[in-house]
C-alpha cells in the first residue's frame, strides 16, 4: 500500500463525536475546536440524563464516552479525546502546523537517541532549510537517519548529508508527501508516524499515528521502496538519471 493509499484508508474511517444534552453553544465551540479533523459532530439529548457528555463512535461502532472537560483538553493533556483520535485524518494543516507536529516526533527520536528516523522532505530545496538540524541528528547520537527529497530539476543541487542518509527519489509521492517516522528503538511504546500528503497549495491533509503497527508498516514499505541507496553511495549523492 502506497503513502497515498493509506491516508486515503485513514480518510475513509471516519468518526462521530455525538455530543449529549450540551448547550448549543458548547456544541459550536466544540466544532470549532476540531475543524481541522475529519470527525463529524452530533448533537443530541437524552431525556431524564442531566449529564453532559460525549460518545465517541467510528462506523456506528462504540469506541469511548468522554466528559466534556476531556473534550475540551488541550492537545498536551494525556487523557483527552485526541486520545482516541489518533490515525483520524487531519485537514488543511499549513505549514507552521506541519513543522510543530514534525518537531514533536523529531524531539522524541533526538531524546532517545536509538533506532531510525525516516522523514520526507518533499524536495531537496525544502530540505536544505534542515541540513544542521539533520545533521546534529545523525551526528550525535546512535540513531539512524534517513532524508527523502525529490529533486527541484535537472541541476539540483545535493545538500550536505555528511551524518544521515540521502535519498533522492523522482517518485510522485515523495515529491506530494511529508512524513516523519520514528520506529521508537525497537520499543513500542515510543513509536510514532506523522504522514501527509499536499493537496492544496501548501495545504496538508493526513495523520499522526502512535500505533506500533502502522509505524511498523511505514517503516517497512520506505525502506522496501527507497531504501535501495546506502551512505556512501555514489548514487545517493546525485539526482538519479530517470524515473518516472
Amino acid at each position: 500500500m502506497s503513502l497515498h493509499a493509506l491516508i486515503a484508508e485513514v480518510e475513509a474511517r471516519r468518526m462521530t463525536l455525538t455530543v449529549i444534552n450540551a448547550a448549543e453553544r458548547v456544541v459550536d465551540e466544540i466544532r470549532a475546536q476540531y475543524a481541522d479533523r475529519n470527525l463529524e459532530i452530533v448533537h443530541s439529548h437524552l431525556d431524564g440524563d442531566p449529564r453532559e457528555f460525549a460518545v465517541l463512535s467510528r462506523d456506528g461502532e462504540f469506541m469511548t464516552a468522554l466528559g466534556l472537560d476531556e473534550v475540551h483538553a488541550a492537545p498536551a493533556r494525556e487523557e483527552s479525546v485526541l486520545d482516541h483520535l489518533d490515525e483520524t485524518l487531519f485537514t488543511s494543516y499549513s505549514i507552521r502546523q506541519m513543522f510543530l507536529a514534525s518537531r514533536e516526533i523529531e524531539d522524541r527520536a533526538w531524546r532517545i537517541g536509538s533506532g531510525s528516523l525516516h522523514a520526507g522532505f518533499q524536495t531537496l530545496s525544502v530540505l536544505s532549510g534542515q541540513i544542521e538540524a539533520y545533521n546534529q541528528l545523525g551526528q550525535y547520537s546512535d540513531l539512524a537517519v534517513h532524508a527523502y527529497a525529490a529533486p527541484d530539476g535537472e541541476d539540483a543541487s545535493i545538500p550536505n548529508h555528511d551524518h544521515y542518509t540521502l535519498h533522492v527519489e523522482r517518485e510522485r509521492e515523495i515529491r506530494e508527501s511529508w512524513f516523519v517516522v520514528y520506529d521508537g528503538g525497537g520499543v513500542d511504546e515510543n513509536k510514532c508516524a506523522l504522514l501527509a500528503e499536499e493537496r492544496g497549495q501548501r495545504e496538508f491533509y493526513g495523520f499522526w499515528s502512535y500505533e506500533p503497527e502502522t509505524v511498523d508498516y511505514l517503516c517497512e514499505y520506505l525502506q522496501a521502496t527507497y531504501g535501495r541507496l546506502a551512505d556512501g553511495d555514489s548514487e545517493n549523492s546525485s539526482p538519479p538519471a530517470s524515473g518516472p
